[in-house]
This record gives C-alpha cells, structure tokens and sequence, in this order.
C-alpha cells in the first residue's frame, strides 16, 4: 500500500487533501500542530502525530516508521498580511519547517514532494498572474514561499527530489477557521454575520480576489502524483471569476440569511486585485469544473451554521505591533 505524509491535515485544505487520499486507498498519516486547524478535521481513517514539521527528531522518525512515497507538504502559517508583524514566527515555520521535510524527502528517496506555495509570491502585478511572471513578493509570508519554492528545485537538481508546486489562491470551505480574525475574509465575514456583527472591509471594498472552493481545488492536488506531465511544473490553481470584497460581504450574508451591513474601515496597503490564470494547470491536469461562488458560499455557510460560537482565535504573539491597520487589536501574549 502507498503512504503519504500530509503536514497540515488538520487545517481545511489538509484535511479534504488527506480524505481524498484515502477514498484511493493510500494509508495517510497526518502531522499538525493544531496552532490553526482542529483534531476533529482529521479523517478518522488517517493516523494522526500532533507536532510541528520543525520538530526534526519527530519528522525523522515518521519517516523511518513509515517509509513514505509521497509528502503533501500544506502545513504554513499562513498570515499573508500579519506576517509583517510576525517574522520570525513566519520564516521559522514556512521556510525552516518546509526545509526539515525536504531533507528527510531526499533522504529516504521518496516518488515526490507536493508543496501548496501561494500567490503572495507574485507580489502586486497586474492581475491575472501567470506562471511566466517573475514573482516579486512584498511581504515575508510571499517571500518564505518562494523561498522554499526555490530550495525545492534547488533539491531535484542536487538530489533528483522529484516535486510539484502549486500556487492556490483564496481558498474556501468547510472546515476552514472562522474564528481566525486575521485571515480568510470569508471565514471572517461568516464569523461576523453568525455573531450578528456588520461586516469589516479595509477601504472602499473595490478590491478584489477570486474565490476558490476547497472541494475543486483538493482532488486535482491529492492526485497530481500520478500525472507523470505535472512533476517539475509550478500550477496557479483555483476559481477564474474575480469578486470584490464589497461584492463578498454581501453574497455572505445573503448566504447565511442575515442583513447586517458593513463597517468601512481605513484601507491597509493591500495588493488591489489579485487572481490568477490558470492555463498550465488546464494543459496539464485537463478541464475541471469549477463551483460558482453563491454555490461554494451556500455550501459553506450551511456547515457554518453547525458550529458553536467561538470568540476570535489568534495564533502567535505579535513581534513588531507597530503599523497594525485600524481595527486590529494586538492580542495579549497569553490569547
């Protein structure tokens, strides 16, 4: 039977990652440390090891145990905006972490390594973003992705690793953490509309993104190891139809059945608009449907509407406060 390591699986994309995974057949043991996802998105059928991926000794010794073919590697911290006030925090698990797997990947020889980088590294070009870009990132959270980007390619030409990167963008679903307050807007505005709250936007709400529902986005990553064309290749996946943030708040309370408004808040410096093209991944993995936005956003609301209340949740103590946009509370250390 193939093993595959999945790193994040108790985070929402991890997770649907590792359930389709094991709809295959694959045996999947799943490592995270729950700083952003929760033990109840684990599939019950996948083995579990709560630890960070920069904890060398346990990453070593799952890989001795196991002797996996393939690593799905989406553990992150992935705070694009906040990593500005979280460096260290950023770089020790996005660059450090991802480079603990790379060495035990090439030293126990597996088929091939997956890694879900992000647009962040493209920087602020003018949208769509393509693959034949020169990535330009202008936050560290970018600039760690395109690093370990880098180091994998950096492996394959060293130690034949064989990889595939993925650049996903604005990815949503069940499962995802809505009680984040720092990231995933629609997770955020889910939060806000279910407690009863207007829904915060950062400037006038013109600037736009296009949303991705995690159920077309988890198949085409869990079955990219057995499409021979994909390895070495560097794919933009998710949705094609850009929205404005203005435009989301609205379509998420509509979702939910809920008028509560919106609350301007001063805009944060942001990239404008941002999405993606997506040909190479069509010309490699082949056409695939793609979930209308009010679809994704009925589908998630409707799992939204199971959970219990949680107050928002920060992950990490900030390392530089300074500079934080107007509406975001610097936690205390113990949050």
């Amino acid at each position: 039977m193939e093993k595959a390591l999945v790193t994040g699986g108790a985070g929402f994309i991890g997770s649907h990652v590792a359930e389709h995974l094991l709809a295959t057949g694959m045996e999947v043991v799943v490592l995270d440390d729950l700083s952003g996802g929760f033990r109840g998105n684990v599939p019950s059928a996948a083995r579990f090891c709560r630890a960070s991926v920069t904890d060398e000794d346990t990453v070593n010794e799952l890989f001795e145990r196991h002797r996996f073919q393939y690593v799905y590697h989406l553990a992150a911290h992935a705070a694009e905006r906040l990593s500005h006030h979280q460096r260290r925090l950023n770089y020790t698990n996005n660059v450090l972490g991802s480079v603990t797997l790379i060495n035990a990947a090439v030293n126990h020889g597996i088929r091939c390594f997956v890694f879900t980088s992000s647009m962040a590294v493209y920087g602020a070009p003018t949208a769509p973003f393509s693959e034949d870009m020169t990535p330009q990132p202008v936050d560290p959270y970018g600039i760690a992705k395109l690093a370990v980007e880098h180091d994998l390619r950096a492996a394959d030409q060293m130690f034949g690793l064989p990889y595939i990167i993925f650049r996903p963008h604005n990815v949503y679903g069940e499962r995802q953490n809505v009680s984040d307050p720092y990231r995933n807007v629609i997770g955020i505005f889910m939060r806000q509309v279910l407690a009863g709250q207007a829904c915060t936007i950062f400037g006038d709400g013109s600037q736009s993104r296009a949303f991705s529902y995690v159920g077309d986005l988890a198949p085409l990553i869990a079955g990219s190891v057995h499409v021979p064309g994909a390895y070495k290749g560097t794919y933009n996946i998710g949705a094609d139809e850009p929205c404005s943030v203005a435009e989301l708040a609205e379509l998420v309370q509509e979702a939910l059945g809920r008028d509560v408004g919106t609350v301007d808040l001063p805009a944060r410096g942001e990239v404008e608009h941002a999405w993606c093209s997506h040909g190479r991944a069509v010309d490699v993995f082949g056409h695939r449907a793609s979930t209308p936005l009010r679809e994704g956003l009925r589908r998630m609301a409707e799992w939204a509407r199971t959970l219990d209340p949680h107050p928002p949740q920060f992950t990490g103590e900030l390392e530089i406060p300074r500079g934080l946009p107007v509406g975001w509370e610097a936690p205390s250390p113990n949050v």
